[in-house]
C-alpha cells in the first residue's frame, strides 16, 4: 500500500549479506545493501531495518536499525526444513507450534516484518545450492512476510546456476510469492522461467551499478589498472594460477604503461593478510613489474577506484559492476559456471564481453585478451556512455516501482 509520507513512518526490512565480522568485509555484499538503502530513502522510506550478521556494526555503518538473521548456518537440510516450518508457524500465530526461546533471533525478524510496510531481498548471488543456508533464510523471510500480509520484493539477483531439485522448489515458491522479482542477467531470467516463477520478472542490472553516480569522475594520475583476485580457483593448480596471473599483469604493465594497483574486495579492514589480500601478495611476489596495494575500506571507495581506472582485471564480480558503467575495459577471469554467468551478465549489460575462462588464463592467453581490450578502450568507453545512460534510467524506474510496491512512494 502506497503511503503519504507526510507525518507517516515508512519502514522497510532489507536483507543482504552484510555485517563485518572479525574485521573482514565483503565489499560487493555491502555495496548492494547500501545501494538499496540509498534508493529506498530517496523514495520515502523513513526507516530501514537491516538483517545483518553483525547488527550493531551495520546499524552504525548505515544509520539503520538492525537484527540478526533467523539463522540456518550449520544446519543440514532436514534441520533447515524443520526450522523453516517452525518459524513460519510462529509467524502465523500458531500457539500450538514449537516453543522458541525468548532470545531466538527469529522472534526479532518476525517483529521487524510485522512493523514494516514492506520487505526487500536486496541484490546478491546467494540463491544457489552452493549456499543452501541463504536460500532457507530468504525463503523463510518471504514466508514470514506472506504470513503477516506484508509485500515482498526481490531485486538484483543471480539465480543458480547450480540448483538441486529441492532448492528449485523452494526458490520457485519464494520468487512466486513476491510482488516483483529483479534479476541481473539473462541466464537468471531464463532460469526463473524454467522453474515456473509466476511473479512479474524484471531484467536489470546489479543494485550497486550506480552506487556513486555515473562514475565519470576525473581520473587520478598516474593512469592505473586495478586488480582484484579471489582465492577461489575451482581446484586448478595454484602455482600455475599465480604464475599465469603474474605474467598477465607484467604484460599489462609493460604494454600499456599502466600502474598496477591491487584492491581486495574480501579483506581485513585492519590491513592483516586475509582473503583476497593473500592471493594478491602471492601474485605480486611473482611479478617482475612494480605494483602497489590500495587499502580496503568501503564500497564507495572501491567503486571510485574501479570507475577511475584505465583497465580492470578481476576474478571477482563487483569490480566489473563498478567499472563497466563508466566505460572502463574489464577483463573478467571466470573460474567456474557461476562466475561465468555473473561476469558475462555484468559486462554484457554495458556492452562488454571480456570474459576470460580460467583455462585460457592458465594456457597463457591472458595477455592477448588484455591487449584486445586495451586496443578497443575508446570504442568501449563510447558505447558504454549510451548504454549506461539507458541502464541508469531503467534502474531509476525499477527502484521507483520497488518503492511503490513496498509502500514508500515518491521521491524526497
Amino acid at each position: 500500500m502506497a503511503r503519504d509520507r507526510s507525518g507517516v513512518r515508512v519502514r522497510v526490512v532489507v536483507i543482504g549479506d552484510i555485517g563485518v565480522l572479525g574485521d573482514m568485509i565483503h565489499i560487493g555484499d555491502e555495496a548492494m545493501f547500501e545501494a538499496a538503502a540509498v534508493q529506498l530513502r530517496a523514495r520515502g522510506a523513513t526507516q530501514i531495518t537491516a538483517i545483518s550478521a553483525n547488527p550493531a556494526e551495520s546499524a552504525a555503518r548505515y544509520g539503520v536499525d538492525a537484527v540478526a538473521p533467523i539463522g540456518f548456518g550449520g544446519l543440514d537440510r532436514t534441520a533447515s526444513e524443520k526450522r523453516m516450518a517452525s518459524v513460519i508457524r510462529l509467524a502465523s500465530g500458531d500457539i500450538a507450534g514449537p516453543a522458541f526461546a525468548p532470545d531466538d533471533p527469529a522472534r526479532a525478524v518476525i517483529d521487524a516484518v510485522a512493523q514494516a510496510e514492506g520487505v526487500l531481498i536486496a541484490g546478491g548471488g546467494n540463491m544457489s545450492s552452493v549456499w543452501p543456508m541463504h536460500i532457507y533464510e530468504r525463503a523463510t523471510l518471504g514466508a514470514i512476510a506472506a504470513a503477516r500480509g506484508i509485500p515482498l520484493v526481490i531485486t538484483g539477483q543471480t539465480i543458480g546456476p547450480e540448483l538441486t531439485a529441492d532448492d528449485e522448489r523452494i526458490l520457485a515458491a519464494l520468487l512466486s510469492s513476491a510482488a516483483a522479482v529483479g534479476v541481473r542477467e539473462s541466464a537468471s531470467l531464463e532460469l526463473c522461467r524454467r522453474i515456473g516463477v509466476t511473479a512479474p520478472l524484471h531484467a536489470g542490472v546489479d543494485d550497486a551499478s550506480f552506487l556513486v553516480g555515473a562514475g565519470l569522475d576525473t581520473p587520478t594520475a598516474p593512469p592505473y589498472c586495478v586488480v582484484t583476485l579471489a582465492n577461489h580457483i575451482a581446484g586448478a593448480d595454484r602455482e600455475q594460477f599465480l604464475s599465469s596471473a603474474a605474467a598477465l599483469l607484467d604484460y599489462v604493465a609493460e604494454a600499456t604503461g599502466l600502474a598496477i594497483v591491487f584492491f581486495a574486495h574480501f579483506a581485513s579492514l585492519n590491513g592483516t593478510s586475509a582473503g583476497d589480500s593473500v592471493v594478491h601478495e602471492q601474485v605480486l611476489a611473482r611479478m617482475a613489474s612494480p605494483a602497489s596495494v590500495a587499502p580496503t575500506t568501503d564500497a564507495r571507495a572501491a567503486a571510485h577506484l574501479a570507475r577511475n581506472a584505465s583497465l580492470v582485471v578481476t576474478s571477482r564480480y563487483h569490480p566489473a559492476v563498478f567499472a563497466a558503467p563508466a566505460g572502463v575495459p574489464v577483463l573478467g577471469i571466470a573460474v567456474d559456471e557461476y562466475t561465468t554467468v555473473k561476469l558475462t551478465g555484468a559486462l554484457g549489460n554495458f556492452g562488454q564481453s571480456g570474459v576470460l575462462p580460467l583455462a585460457d588464463l592458465l594456457a597463457g592467453h591472458g595477455p592477448a585478451a588484455a591487449m584486445d581490450l586495451w586496443e578497443e578502450r575508446d570504442s568501449i568507453r563510447t558505447a558504454s556512455a549510451t548504454l549506461a545512460a539507458a541502464r541508469s534510467r531503467e534502474m531509476d524506474e525499477w527502484m521507483t516501482r520497488v518503492a511503490n510496491l513496498l509502500g514508500a512512494s515518491g521521491a524526497n
